[in-house]
């Protein structure tokens, strides 16, 4: 078979650019998004994990006077229109007209690679290749001749190592020449054997449309037509009229072809691209034969170990939540204080407070803070949580995760490619539901795909974490790590029991297909590449903080001040507060400190002059400390500082006396006031009317009411939970705290918890992946679905739980650890049944060939 041979090339025009376009387009797991940060510097999500760039990204760096815009296309096999990324790698080539095309080659996969390169020459497009994981090559013997490569393809051919930056220079000068010869550029094409007649035909008559070559490769465009892909015809019709003969004799071409061959036009072009990959590759590497057996593969025969594969993926989730999650909350002891000090600076700088009633600008905005702080306080958690996902995805490692949980998933009507949703969504508690739906594009299987994006919600995204935080840190506070366990795997227990059930009932009746994937070489991760991806998404959890849940809290802010105390109930509070300061000023009959608080402005910045002095002196730690706090508040306060620093003096004594009973009846009164108008408001009536059905979990209607609040966000659960369960005025006492202290007063217990989290873990996906439900299915009724089946599970969970051990008289731990081993249990049983229908092992011998280039 003949090397790609060079087609006429184009004429010189204009003057050399200043500004490029080059497109990055490779296999999954090429290196292809390392090679995209070395080149440009602007940082993504980089994972040794087929298929984690689901869509462009783009970069600019300068080189030589010259702009270089660098886009970063989806991974791809090859460029049929099969799978979303083949669709959008096309479109994007199609329409931006690159200058420069540089496919990025996995040096130790070259046959592979080469499939995807002999059609990248073909679109007519100048191409440099980046022969990427050369250290690798080099480390099992593997050398490559990249002159003779280059001159085999026609195309310059550059090695580079993506994650150290060696070649990056080469191939930014290879870019540069290349953009700048463009007009003499002469593109490779290859030669199709008995085909190549009804390719030069085609071939010919498209480049007699002029809409057509300067749109397209019009060779390109025949050998698709001849094909039968699904997009050519409309391409066609795009770029010229009255191409019904075309479209005819195309296929009469294709047709004859086949009844003389014997095969499918697209086989045979598959079969001549893999065989010119085969000679190119025997011609131009040399593997030498070092004796050893490769790391990646010494390493594959324990984890991926039948027997002990599983055992390590449980330790696995066990350490990640250690070390996080119990580990991590350790860390918020050192952040609180911080965002308590933050609180402090808002009620300063906002208006000051009311006697009964504070001005709304102060009222929403310490709403806010609070709702933020309740939030932010995890960041520490998520540092860490993220980090250690870096690490798991930078190894190889989540790759096999895939590879074990294949056999799993597909007793349950999943598909192989379900794990990357899983993961994304929050296998491990750091993802989120929205980028795991929309992962799930990719899969081929319509049945596993739907059982995938309706399944998906269950996993613990990173907005769930800070709920489970919360009530473990309150209930569980002995037995954190193994109630984290329980939730982290409890919830893919739900996922595969919902899906399989999903698989024989609904969605039975939908077409199913085999699974096909591929294995990464093991790589060290980089402490740079690690921190910077945890630092990079717990900035974008802090901006979904800043943005999506201060709405809703406003929102909810809204809904609790509306309609507010009756008339009635307003005369009531503001009279015993008339009471409480006529007793306060007869307590200070005769007392010389009563002219400093004559009128009541006077004595309402006294109340809070001493609420905010309380709060300071609880956290200072020394007499020194304490001592210059008592300084600062004489010195900003001299007429009112008698009333509230430390004295000797039988005046000031009095005068504190008299203080303190009045600012714990104004505590007591702005309490009362706050609770009655919330189970008055809108939103709390709204909760108290779901309490009849709720009842059976325990949940009460500040419960109702967060959970509720939670559909627009996760995170607003507990930001709407840290302003129902009012901080005390002058107190800065953690959510922890102040939940912990309500709750248990009020009677609830580790059951209610227990009910509560996985109620959460069950509960219907949030207002953002519930509008991606609705785009990826394209239908009203799968996403009005996705809502009401979670709900109804989610609550006959929950009532089943609390009331089963309320009734057997259980403890939180010992109903959760039933649950578990249930659920377990059905998961076993269901497990042993194997679906009807045949399967395809992701791994092959050991490494696998995508579809039409194995050898």
């Amino acid at each position: 078979m003949p090397d790609p041979s060079p087609s006429s090339p184009s004429p010189a025009v204009g003057p050399p650019p200043t500004r490029i376009r080059v497109a990055l387009a490779g296999q999954p797991n090429c290196g292809k998004s390392t090679l995209f940060n070395a080149l440009t510097g602007v940082q993504q999500h980089i994972a040794n994990y087929p298929g984690v760039t689901v869509d462009k990204k783009s970069g600019v760096y300068r080189d030589d006077g010259l702009t270089v815009e660098v886009v970063d296309l989806p991974g791809t096999y090859s460029l049929t229109a099969f799978s979303l990324e083949e669709r959008v790698a096309r479109r994007f080539l199609r329409e931006a007209q690159p200058d420069v095309l540089v496919n990025v080659v996995d040096a130790t996969t070259l046959r592979r690679g080469l499939y995807l390169t002999f059609q990248l020459l073909e679109l007519g497009f100048p191409v440099v290749v980046a022969l990427t994981m050369t250290d690798v090559a080099d480390r099992r013997g593997l050398t490559i001749d990249t002159a003779l490569l280059s001159q085999r393809l026609n195309a310059p051919v550059v090695p580079v190592v993506g994650n150290t930056g060696r070649g990056r220079e080469d191939l930014r000068a290879a870019i540069r020449d290349t953009a700048r010869r463009r007009a003499e550029a002469v593109p490779a094409t290859l030669n199709y054997g008995d085909l190549e007649e009804p390719v030069a035909d085609l071939h010919a008559r498209l480049a007699a449309l002029p809409g057509v070559t300067q749109a397209v490769s019009p060779r390109w465009l025949a050998v698709k037509l001849l094909e039968g892909d699904a997009e050519a015809p409309g391409v066609l019709r795009q770029y010229a009229t009255n191409v019904h003969g075309l479209l005819d004799r195309a296929e009469r071409a294709a047709a004859a072809f086949e009844a003389r061959a014997g095969l499918s036009v697209s086989d045979h072009v598959a079969g001549c691209r893999d065989h010119l990959a085969g000679d190119i590759v025997a011609t131009t590497t040399r593997q030498a034969d070092t004796g050893r057996v490769p790391l990646t593969e010494r390493i594959d025969r324990v984890l991926l170990n039948r027997w002990l594969a599983p055992a390590f993926l449980v330790l696995t989730v066990w350490v990640i939540y250690q070390l996080s999650i119990v580990q991590g909350y350790e860390l918020t002891k050192v952040t609180w204080p911080l965002l308590a000090g933050f609180r402090d600076l808002a009620s300063d700088a906002l208006p000051a407070a009311g006697f009964l009633h504070d001005p709304m600008l102060r009222s929403m905005g310490l709403w806010m803070v609070d709702s933020a702080n309740a939030l932010l306080n995890y960041v520490p958690i998520f540092l860490i949580l993220f980090a250690l996902i870096a690490i798991l995805e930078d190894s190889g490692y989540m790759a096999r995760i895939a590879f074990i949980l294949d056999r799993i998933l597909h007793r349950f009507g999943l598909h192989g490619q379900s794990t990357l949703p899983y993961i994304l969504g929050g296998v491990f508690a750091g993802g989120c539901a929205v980028p795991g739906v929309m992962a799930t594009k990719g899969i081929p299987d319509q049945r596993a795909r739907m059982a995938t994006i309706l399944t998906v919600p269950f996993m613990n995204c990173l907005a769930k974490v800070p709920l489970y935080t919360l009530l473990i840190s309150i209930y569980f506070p002995d037995t954190k790590g193994l109630i984290l366990f329980y939730l982290s795997t409890i919830t893919v227990i739900f996922a595969l029991l919902v899906a399989k059930l999903l698989s024989v009932s609904v969605l039975r009746h939908m077409e199913t297909a085999p699974f096909v994937m591929e294995l990464p070489h093991y790589h060290r991760p980089t402490v740079v590449g690690v921190l910077r991806r945890s630092v990079d998404r717990t900035w974008l959890y802090i901006k979904k903080v800043g943005t999506v849940v201060v709405a809703v809290a406003t929102v909810v802010f809204v809904l609790l001040q509306f309609p507010g105390l009756a008339p009635d109930r307003q005369a009531h509070y503001h009279a015993r507060a008339e009471a409480a300061i006529t007793d306060f000023r007869v307590a200070l009959a005769g007392n010389p400190l009563a002219a400093a608080v004559a009128d009541q402005e006077d004595l309402t910045r006294l109340v809070n002059l001493y609420t905010d002095y309380r709060s300071d002196r609880m956290r200072v730690t020394s007499r020194e400390a304490a001592e210059a706090l008592d300084a600062r508040v004489t010195e900003a306060h001299p007429e009112l500082a008698p009333f509230v620093v430390r004295s000797r003096d039988p005046d000031a004594r009095a005068a504190q006396r008299a203080l303190r009973d009045l600012a714990t009846t104004r505590k007591e009164l702005r309490r009362e006031m706050k609770d009655e108008r919330i189970v008055n408001s809108a939103l709390g009536q709204f909760g108290k009317l779901l309490e009849p059905v709720t009842q059976y979990a325990n949940f009460d209607w500040k419960i109702n009411v967060a959970l509720f609040s939670s559909f627009a966000a996760r995170e607003s659960s507990v930001a709407t939970l840290g302003v129902l369960f009012d901080q005390p005025e002058g107190e800065n006492a953690t959510l922890e705290e102040r939940m912990g202290a309500e709750q248990k007063a009020a009677g609830y217990t580790a059951l209610t918890a227990v009910a509560l989290m996985l109620f959460f873990a069950l509960y219907p996906p949030c207002l953002a992946t519930t509008i991606v439900i609705r785009v990826q299915t394209q239908s009203y009724a799968w996403m009005a679905f996705a809502i009401v089946f979670p709900t109804t599970l989610a609550l006959a969970v929950a009532s089943l739980t609390y009331t089963t051990g309320t009734l057997l008289n259980l403890s939180g731990l010992e109903m959760m650890t039933a649950v578990y081993v249930t659920a377990l249990a059905l998961l076993l049983l269901v497990g042993l049944f194997k679906p009807p229908f045949g399967r395809t092992l992701p791994v092959p011998g050991y490494r696998p060939e995508p579809k039409g280039a194995a050898e």
